[in-house]
C-alpha cells in the first residue's frame, strides 16, 4: 500500500442472508471511503471478527447452531488464506470473540457459554480446552429464558476476562488459566433485571466501563478495579429520548468509547440511530446529547477507525456500511459516505 492509504478494513456478513462472507476493503486515508479488494466465503455467517495486534491473523466465528471458529492469514495483497482447520466450539450460535492469554475466547449466545481454544505460534487454532456454561434466567420470557453469553473481552490490564450475559442480566469477571486453557469465575455483577446486557466497552483510563443494554434503551456506567477484579455499577443513562418512535422496541447493539474519553456512541436497531453521550470529567456520568440516523437499517455494529476520527456502522438489513466524520468539539457524527455490502455484521480495522 502507498503512504496515502488508510489501511484495511475487514467486514463480516451473514451468508445466510445474502452476505459475501468476509470482505477485505482498502480505506482511503483522506475520506475514510471503503473499497472492497477481495472476498472470502470460507465459513457460514461470520458474524464477528478479531485481528491479532499485528493484523497478521484474522479470527472469525460462524454464528450457526453448530458453532465454529476459524483463523485466516492476512496477505499483503489484501487476500485471506485459511490457517489450519476451523474448530468446533461445542456450543451454538457464537456471537463474539477475543484474544487473551494465548487463547481465543468465544461467547456463545445460543448455549449461554464461553469456549476457550488454544492459539498456536503460527496463529492456528487447537481443539477447545474449556466450555464454561452459565446458569440462570431473567424476567423476559422470550429473551431471558436461559443464559445468553453475548460478549467476552479482556480488561485493559490483561489480568481479567469479562463476560457479558444478556440472559441473566450479569457481567462476570473471570480468571483465565493460560496453562490449562480454562476459565474460573472470580466475581459477578448483577444489573437491573430485564435490561439484557449485550456489550461492554472500557474507558481509555481502564477504570471505568459502560455496559450497553439490548432489551432497554440505556447503558450502565460502571467503575472497574483491576486490583480486585470487581465491577461496580454507578448508575444508568438513557440512549433515546422519551418521545422517540419505536423506543420501547429498540434493540441496542454496539457501543464505542471515544479515544479521548469524552464521548460514548451506541447503535440502536429499530430507531436506526446512533446515540451520542457526553462523559463528565469523572467518567462516572453519561448524558445523552443527541441521536443521528445510522445511514441505513438495523445497525448491528459500530467501529471507530484507528485514528479515532471516523465511525463506521454495519447496517445489516439495508446492506451497507456507512461512515461518519466525527466533530471533535461535540462528538456528533456526520454522514460522509457508504459502501453497499449485503447483510454486514461487523467491521474491524488492521
Amino acid at each position: 500500500m502507498s503512504e496515502h492509504d488508510g489501511g484495511r478494513a475487514f467486514i463480516g456478513s451473514y451468508t445466510g442472508a445474502g452476505g459475501r462472507g468476509i470482505a477485505v476493503a482498502d480505506v482511503a486515508a483522506d475520506t475514510g471511503a471503503l473499497a472492497v479488494r477481495s472476498v472470502l466465503d470460507a465459513v457460514p455467517d461470520p458474524s464477528y471478527l478479531k485481528l491479532t495486534g499485528d493484523a497478521s491473523v484474522l479470527y472469525a466465528v460462524s454464528e450457526t447452531d453448530h458453532g465454529l471458529a476459524a483463523a485466516f492469514r492476512t496477505g499483503a495483497d489484501g487476500t485471506l488464506a485459511p490457517l489450519g482447520p476451523a474448530r468446533e466450539l461445542k456450543a451454538a450460535v457464537p456471537a463474539h470473540l477475543t484474544l487473551a492469554g494465548g487463547h481465543l475466547l468465544v461467547a456463545n449466545y445460543g448455549s449461554g457459554s464461553f469456549t476457550v481454544l488454544p492459539v498456536a505460534d503460527d496463529g492456528s487454532l487447537g481443539e477447545a480446552t474449556d466450555v464454561h456454561a452459565h446458569e440462570g434466567t431473567g424476567p423476559d420470557p422470550q429473551r431471558q429464558e436461559g443464559p445468553h453469553a453475548h460478549q467476552v473481552l479482556p480488561d485493559p490490564s490483561g489480568r481479567w476476562v469479562l463476560g457479558v450475559d444478556l440472559g441473566t442480566d450479569a457481567v462476570r469477571v473471570y480468571r483465565l488459566d493460560p496453562a490449562a486453557g480454562r476459565l474460573a469465575v472470580h466475581s459477578e455483577t448483577l444489573l437491573t433485571p430485564g435490561r439484557g446486557p449485550r456489550h461492554l466497552a472500557f474507558h481509555p483510563d481502564g477504570r471505568h466501563a459502560y455496559v450497553l443494554h439490548e432489551l432497554h434503551p440505556s447503558l450502565s456506567v460502571c467503575r472497574f478495579d483491576d486490583r480486585t477484579g470487581t465491577l461496580d455499577v454507578l448508575g444508568e443513562a438513557p440512549l433515546l429520548g422519551a418521545d422517540v418512535p419505536g423506543r420501547d422496541t429498540s434493540n441496542a447493539s454496539a457501543i464505542v468509547v471515544d479515544r479521548g474519553g469524552r464521548y460514548v456512541w451506541a447503535a440502536n436497531r429499530g430507531p436506526d440511530s446512533i446515540s451520542v453521550l457526553a462523559l463528565d470529567d469523572t467518567r462516572e456520568r453519561a448524558e445523552l446529547v443527541t441521536t443521528v440516523p445510522c445511514g441505513g437499517r438495523w445497525p448491528r455494529d459500530l467501529a471507530l477507525d484507528p485514528a479515532g476520527r471516523r465511525l463506521y456502522a454495519a447496517n445489516e438489513h439495508s446492506g451497507d456500511v456507512t461512515w461518519f466524520d466525527i466533530d471533535p468539539a461535540t462528538g456528533v457524527p456526520a454522514r460522509a459516505g457508504s459502501l453497499d455490502l449485503p447483510a454486514p455484521s461487523c467491521v474491524v480495522f488492521g
